[in-house]
């Protein structure tokens, strides 16, 4: 699916920005998993949670399984 959104030119954002932002609010409602956001922005999960402090979003384990995994690899 394509989206496109107008917007005026002196908000003077980039593609890449509108459309982080888009996944990180994705990931925020709950619609999408920290893997997947990681995927379609073409980095790392742990490079996507570093990204979310910059957003001052929460972290959020996925799955118990994952919160178990995140605590082993510490």
């Amino acid at each position: 699916m394509k989206i496109v959104i107008n917007l005026p030119d002196e908000l003077k954002l980039k593609e890449e920005e509108v459309k982080t932002a888009a996944i990180v609010k994705l990931y925020e409602l709950g619609k999408i998993s920290s893997g997947k956001a990681a995927k379609l922005l073409g980095i790392s999960r742990i490079e996507f949670l570093d990204l979310l402090g910059k957003y001052k979003v929460q972290i959020n384990p996925d799955t118990e399984e994952e919160l178990i995994k995140d605590i082993e690899n510490a």
